[in-house]
C-alpha cells in the first residue's frame, strides 16, 4: 500500500569545529549575497551568503553552549562558536522567528542559487551572477 507522505526537507549544518551542529526542518528558499562592510568584515570575505528563515524550524542540536552572540547595532546580534568563530546565524531583535543562517555552514541540504545581492556598491567588480 503507498501512502502519500509528502517528503519532509532537511538542512544540516555546523561549524568549523563541530561542536556547534544545527538543523532546519523545512527547504531554503531563497539565498542572497551582501556586499557590505558589515557582511564582508564578519565574514572575513568578499559577501556575507545568507538566507532568511522561520527560526521555529531551526534547532540547534549540539554545542548550544558554545555560541556566542555579537551585537554589532542595538538590536541585530551575530552568532558565532565561540571556539572556532564561524559564524553561524543572525537575528533582529525587531524581526522576531526570522534568523539570517550563514550559508557556508550547511552540509547536507539543497541551497539555491542567489538571486539577490545587496549594496553592490561594494562588489567587487571581478564578481559576476550567471
Amino acid at each position: 500500500m503507498q501512502t502519500n507522505r509528502k517528503e519532509i526537507k532537511m538542512i544540516k549544518g555546523q561549524c568549523l569545529c563541530g561542536a556547534v551542529q544545527y538543523q532546519y526542518h523545512a527547504e531554503i528558499e531563497n539565498s542572497i549575497l551582501c556586499y557590505c562592510s558589515h557582511c564582508q568584515q564578519a565574514q572575513g570575505s568578499i559577501a556575507g551568503w545568507n538566507s532568511p528563515l522561520d527560526q521555529t524550524q531551526f534547532k540547534i542540536l549540539s554545542g548550544r553552549d558554545q555560541l556566542k552572540e555579537y551585537f554589532h547595532t542595538p538590536n541585530k546580534a551575530r552568532v558565532f562558536c565561540q571556539n572556532c568563530a564561524s559564524p553561524l546565524y543572525s537575528y533582529r531583535t525587531d524581526l522576531p522567528n526570522i534568523i539570517r543562517l550563514r550559508l557556508g555552514t550547511v552540509t547536507e541540504g539543497n541551497i539555491p542559487a542567489p538571486k539577490e545581492e545587496f549594496f553592490i556598491e561594494h562588489k567587487p567588480n571581478f564578481i559576476e551572477l550567471r
